[in-house]
């Protein structure tokens, strides 16, 4: 059929005759699955397999992915099964098809939890076979270029979950083309008025910048031919939406960010990488500060580069990357570069994938079986959001870790014998607390002991998944005579100056029935088990569960904002940004400590019935006034000269600072502001709301802390 030639004549290009006819078999059998079915726009449904599959196709993915692309839809919207699938195909394609089918046919409570918990499945399907996830991005990738026949409420929605999940993951694996194009598309949907004018901006500059780009590659190009080195030297665009990311975090104008210009130099092997930087640095003069080298700490995706920044004759400011052949080949493909194959035979680079495999299946595993899927989702968004850190053994062997990682998940990282016996660390050879958080460039050496012993503690600072799950998995194997006694050893030190005989009967009895325990001592092998919080129990038992702040290194602005002792890591909900004056619950969230969020936040609906995992807390009324809290309002505005200049101006006048802005059109005449702003309390934030609300052209003012 006309739809398939394209596909066809892409994959005959690398693969059997042979592969190309089972493709071929996949295409047909999904154009009967959905036959006579539309999408949105009208268009036949094969559509949107077909290319999906070609997005796989460019990067040359195998005929087993290529074949479940096309069919990836079938299982979740036909009544076609796995095992028909498996039956007509083969097992491998049946199980990749279903690692991205969703779990509709489940029941949930919310859109949410059925969020969660599709992406934990898909997650978990991508940590057996990378395949799954490179369909699923590309499956989201013509989504997001097809969005526009949705509803404007849908396509923001399905844009906010681009950035906060696709978006990292595609980083992740190092697919920086999907990345890139995802961030952008996700930009237009969410921010059109804006995306449009930096995209005529950026097109107007193009012109005025070509002849510059030009004489700067015919130098490069000139210098080292006269070395005799053999490169291909390229000027290449900076993308649409890291040109706006730069503006944001530099609160700078379009033509500031549009004067570096970027360079790429390709050569043939590694030492010739180190060949170019040396030519480069003596052809411009080099800012050293901004120098990096990848290729000797490759990212954690398996991106090399050399990345250097220099000042040109001209004074311009110049960014260059320097790789090889090979490793351009991963920096624009990822971990999809290590799935080309030669006449069926797979070429992989093992390390690599091993890595990332071991780096998601700790992204996914349940921590304990009461988790609430939301929780996870965003332990899962904050996990996928971290920077990393480059630390070394003794010897010299390069250990990357999330930031604010331990000393702990350091030994666990290394092995997790080492970390079961871990008793101490030495950072750069000083003696270090097993709590401090690391930095690069550090070399850390554990000290341990005969006997393993972990201790409960350990959760309170642990960042990295393997190394709470290594510590829970150890205690729970642990008999009750050990645990009790640590259990109770725990909680005397966090009561302090309270003894365990002074605590009232009626509080004991309260907290062993909101978390359904036996009695005391069963409540005492629960926190020596690390499944209870010794500080948090403490509170509870003392009457004043909803006394918590946090931490010092957390934010120490909000530190006394809510009533209670200083040593709890406290993070404030993003979901629905809670002020003072709000009324207010905590759950407790591994990475986070306490999480804080309005009572009526869907996120927390129903916390009245599982007081075990939900904690009652209080503002501290007497620092009312005196810390900032970011909050979002929807502001609908008649689109009229002027209008937003006014409601800075209203802003400006309450003592409150816009952070971010984003517009949107609804309709020709009307326009949706989205303004992230610093307020003191809830009563500053009504104050400027109504103010707000007084100015000519305003529609509407809502506080938007429903997300």
């Amino acid at each position: 059929m006309f739809m398939f030639q394209p596909l066809k004549a892409s994959i005959q290009t690398y693969m059997t005759e042979e592969h190309v006819a089972f493709v071929e078999r996949a295409f047909h059998y999904a154009y009967a699955a959905h036959d006579g079915v539309k999408r949105a726009s009208g268009e036949p449904y094969i559509t949107h397999p077909v290319a999906v599959a070609g997005i796989l196709a460019d990067m040359k993915l195998d005929y087993e992915a290529i074949s479940a692309a096309l069919m990836h839809d079938v299982l979740e919207d036909t009544d076609t099964t796995h095992e028909e699938l498996a039956e007509a195909f083969n097992a491998d394609v049946a199980q990749l098809v279903e690692g991205v089918t969703k779990l509709d046919k489940f029941n949930f409570e919310n859109r949410e939890q059925a969020q969660a918990q599709n992406i934990r499945k898909m997650l978990i399907a991508m940590s057996k076979d990378f395949r799954v996830m490179l369909i699923k991005l590309a499956d989201r990738v013509h989504n997001m270029r097809t969005l526009d026949s949705l509803r404007l409420d849908k396509r923001q929605r399905i844009a906010q979950e681009t950035f906060e999940i696709f978006t990292p993951i595609a980083n992740r694996l190092g697919l920086h083309h999907l990345k890139n194009e995802l961030e952008e598309l996700a930009f237009k949907a969410q921010n059109s008025a804006r995306y449009h004018v930096l995209k005529e901006a950026i097109a107007k500059a193009r012109g005025n910048r070509q002849d510059f780009i030009e004489s700067i590659c015919d130098e490069i190009s000139e210098q080292l031919n006269s070395m005799s080195i053999d490169a291909q030297v390229i000027g290449r665009e900076k993308h649409l939406y890291s040109l706006y990311k730069k503006m944001r975090k530099k609160g700078c104008q379009f033509h500031d960010v549009m004067d570096v210009y970027a360079f790429r130099i390709i050569v043939k092997d590694l030492d010739t990488c180190y060949r170019v930087l040396g030519q480069i640095h003596h052809l411009y003069q080099p800012k050293l500060e901004f120098f990096e080298d990848y290729i000797a700490l490759p990212k954690t995706n398996s991106y090399q580069s050399l990345h250097t920044t220099l000042i040109t004759h001209q004074g311009v400011n110049i960014e260059i990357q320097i790789r090889t052949e090979d490793m351009d080949a991963v920096a624009k493909h990822g971990i999809a570069a290590h799935w080309s194959y030669k006449e069926g035979k797979q070429t992989t680079n093992i390390a690599a994938q091993l890595q990332t495999r071991n780096w998601f299946q700790g992204l996914t595993e349940q921590e304990d079986n009461s988790t609430n899927s939301i929780v996870l989702l965003e332990n899962i968004k904050q996990e996928l959001g971290k920077n990393d850190i480059h630390v070394l053994t003794p010897q010299g062997k390069i250990i990357v870790l999330p930031a604010f990682a331990t000393a702990v998940d350091f030994a666990y990282a290394v092995h997790t014998k080492i970390g079961h016996h871990c008793i101490g660390a030495k950072v750069d050879n000083e003696y270090s607390v097993l709590s401090q958080k690391l930095e690069s460039g550090q070399t850390i050496e554990i000290i341990t002991g005969k006997e393993p012993s972990p201790s409960p503690e350990w959760l309170n600072f642990a960042a990295t998944h393997r190394a709470r799950n290594s510590i829970r998995n150890y205690l729970k194997q642990l008999p009750q005579t050990t645990t009790i006694p640590l259990g109770r050893r725990l909680l005397k030190q966090a009561l302090n100056a309270t003894n365990l005989t002074d605590i009232p009967q009626e509080n004991i009895d309260k907290v062993i029935a909101d978390h359904h325990l036996d009695g005391f001592n069963h409540l005492l092998h629960e926190i020596g088990s690390g499944k209870l919080l010794s500080l948090i129990i403490a509170r509870r038992l003392r009457g004043n569960a909803g006394e918590l702040t946090e931490s010092q290194h957390k934010q120490n602005i909000r530190q006394s904002a809510i009533k209670g002792a200083e040593d709890i890591m406290l993070t404030y909900a993003n979901c629905c940004k809670p002020l003072p004056g709000d009324p207010i619950v905590a759950h407790t969230s591994t990475g986070k400590g306490v999480v804080v969020h309005v009572t009526n936040c869907h996120n927390v609906s129903g916390f009245e019935n599982e007081l075990d995992k939900y904690i009652a807390v209080e503002w501290d009324m007497k620092f009312m006034n005196q810390y900032e809290y970011s909050s979002d309002l929807v502001v609908q505005m008649a689109n009229h000269k002027a209008g937003l200049a006014k409601m800075f101006n209203v802003i400006a006048k309450s003592n409150a600072n816009v952070i971010d802005l984003q517009t949107t059109a609804v309709t020709n005449q009307i326009y949706s502001i989205n303004v992230t702003l610093t307020v003191i309390n809830r009563i500053h934030l009504s104050r400027i709301m109504r103010q707000i609300k007084k100015l000519s052209g305003v529609k509407s003012v809502k506080r938007n802390n429903k997300k």
